[in-house]
C-alpha cells in the first residue's frame, strides 16, 4: 500500500513544479513587459500594442503545428523541451538585443520579438497544457491540482517581479531564464508518465493521420468554442495588456501604482491557488460547459466594472474576480474538450480552438485596443470590450455543446462500475 502511495506522488508532483516554473515566466512577461516597453524601451501605447498583436499573430503560424505535432508525439518530449530550451534565451534577449533591434525600426522589434516570445509562451503554452493534461488522465490526478503550481507562479511572480522591476527593470527576464533552467530540468529528469495506462490519454498516435486531423473543421463545436474563445478569452488577454498603465493613472506617482498593483495581483493569484483546490469538485457538479458560461459573464462584469469604477479601490476589487475566473476557465475548457470532442485529437482542438482562434482575436484587438487607448481612452474602451464579451458569451448559450459528462470525467462510469461488481462476483 505503502509502495504505490510512494509511486502515484512520484508521478505527480513533478508536474505542479513544471507548471510553476513555466506559468513564472507567462505571469512575469505578461504583467511587466508593457511597463518595461513604456519606462525603459519609451514605446507608445501602439507601438506595444503591435507587439502584443505580433506574439498573437504570429502564434497563429506556431499553434496548428504544435497541436498536430503534440498528438503524434503524445508523451514524447521534444517538443516541449525545445520550448523550454528557447525560454531560457529571454534575459539575453532583453538585455543585448531588443535595444539595438528597437534602433533599427520599432516594426522589426515587433517581429523579432513577437517570433521569440510566441514560441515559448502563446504558442507553447498548449504544447505545456496539453501534455500535463494528459500526464494526469495517464498518471491518475486532477489536472488542476497540478495548475496550483501555476496559481503559486503567479503569486510569486507578483511578490517578486514588481520588487525586482524597481530595483533593476531587466532583471524581471533574466528571472525568467532561471525559471526556463528549472523547467528544461524538471522535464528531463523529473516528470514521469505511467505508461501502463497511456491509453486513457488517448494512445492512438499510430492511427492519427493528416485525414483524421482535418476532420475537425467539420465539427460545428469547433468553431462555435472558437469564436466565444475570441470573445471571452481573448479580450480577458487584451484588457490584461496595459492594465497596469490604466491602474497607475489613480495614483500620484508611478512607483506606488506599481508597488500596491504587485499586492492586488498578489491578491488575485492567492485567490486563484485557493480555488484551484475545489474547482474540479465543483465543475463536476456543474458542468464544463456551465462553467464556461459562467467565466464569460464574470468576465464581462470585470471588464466593465473596472472601466465604471470611481477610485482604485473598485479597481481591486473587480481585478480579484480574476482569481475566480482563472480556476473556472482552466478546469472547465480541459474538461469539456476532453467530453465534447475525440481524445485522439484532445491537443488539436486545444491548440485550435483554445488558443488558434484566441490568437486570431488577441492579434487584431491588441492593436485596435491599442490605438483606442491613445484615442478614447481606457474608459470607453473597456466599455466596448465588455459589451462585446457579453454579447460573445450569449451567443455560446445558445449554440456551445453540451459535453459527455464521463467521457468528461465528470462523473464516473456506471458500465465501469458494473464490470468492477462483476469481477468481484
Amino acid at each position: 500500500m505503502d509502495n504505490t502511495a510512494k509511486t502515484e506522488s512520484k508521478h505527480f508532483w513533478g508536474f505542479p513544479i513544471t507548471h510553476f516554473s513555466y506559468f513564472f515566466i507567462w505571469a512575469v512577461v505578461n504583467g511587466y513587459l508593457t511597463l518595461w516597453m513604456e519606462q525603459v524601451a519609451h514605446l507608445n501605447g501602439t507601438e506595444s500594442g503591435a507587439v502584443f498583436s505580433m506574439m498573437a499573430g504570429i502564434s497563429l503560424i506556431f499553434q496548428p503545428i504544435f497541436g498536430v505535432v503534440s498528438d503524434k508525439l503524445l508523451f514524447k518530449k521534444t517538443l516541449i523541451l525545445t520550448i523550454s530550451i528557447v525560454g531560457i534565451f529571454i534575459g539575453p534577449y532583453f538585455q543585448w538585443v531588443f535595444m539595438p533591434i528597437l534602433h533599427i525600426n520599432a516594426f522589426l522589434v515587433a517581429i523579432v520579438t513577437g517570433t521569440f516570445l510566441s514560441f515559448v509562451l502563446n504558442g507553447g503554452v498548449s504544447v505545456i497544457e496539453q501534455y500535463v493534461q494528459r500526464a494526469s488522465l495517464a498518471n491518475g490526478f486532477e489536472y488542476a491540482h497540478s495548475r496550483v503550481g501555476g496559481s503559486v507562479a503567479g503569486v510569486v511572480a507578483s511578490l517578486v517581479a514588481g520588487r525586482i522591476f524597481l530595483w533593476q527593470p531587466n532583471s524581471i527576464f533574466w528571472a525568467c531564464t532561471i525559471a526556463a533552467i528549472i523547467l528544461t530540468g524538471l522535464l528531463i529528469f523529473s516528470d514521469k508518465i505511467d505508461l501502463d495506462n497511456a491509453a486513457a490519454a488517448g494512445d492512438t498516435s499510430n492511427s492519427l493521420d493528416m485525414k483524421t486531423v482535418l476532420s475537425v473543421f467539420k465539427i460545428k463545436n469547433l468553431w462555435v468554442l472558437a469564436i466565444f474563445y475570441m470573445g471571452a478569452s481573448a479580450l480577458f488577454d487584451v484588457f490584461d495588456q496595459q492594465f497596469i498603465i490604466f491602474f497607475k493613472t489613480f495614483f500620484d506617482t508611478a512607483a506606488q501604482g506599481t508597488l500596491v498593483y504587485s499586492y492586488m495581483s498578489s491578491a488575485q493569484t492567492a485567490i486563484e491557488f485557493c480555488l484551484m483546490f475545489p474547482m474540479p469538485w465543483i465543475i463536476n457538479k456543474i458542468g464544463s460547459r456551465n462553467g464556461l458560461l459562467i467565466y464569460g459573464f464574470i468576465t464581462c462584469i470585470r471588464i466593465l466594472g473596472s472601466a465604471l469604477s470611481p477610485n482604485w479601490i473598485w479597481v481591486v476589487g473587480f481585478r480579484l474576480l480574476a482569481g475566480l475566473e482563472m480556476p473556472l476557465l482552466l478546469t472547465s475548457i480541459m474538461k469539456y474538450i476532453a467530453g465534447a470532442f475525440d481524445i485522439r485529437l484532445y491537443a488539436t482542438v486545444y491548440a485550435l480552438a483554445s488558443n488558434f482562434a484566441k490568437q486570431i482575436s488577441v492579434f487584431i484587438f491588441s492593436s485596435v485596443a491599442g490605438k483606442m487607448y491613445d484615442v478614447i481612452g481606457y474608459q470607453h474602451t473597456y466599455v466596448i470590450m465588455g459589451i462585446v464579451v457579453f454579447f460573445i458569451t450569449l451567443f455560446a448559450v445558445f449554440f456551445l455543446k453540451k459535453e459527455d459528462p464521463v467521457q468528461a470525467g465528470e462523473v464516473e462510469d456506471p458500465n465501469a462500475k458494473s464490470e468492477t461488481s462483476t469481477s468481484a462476483d
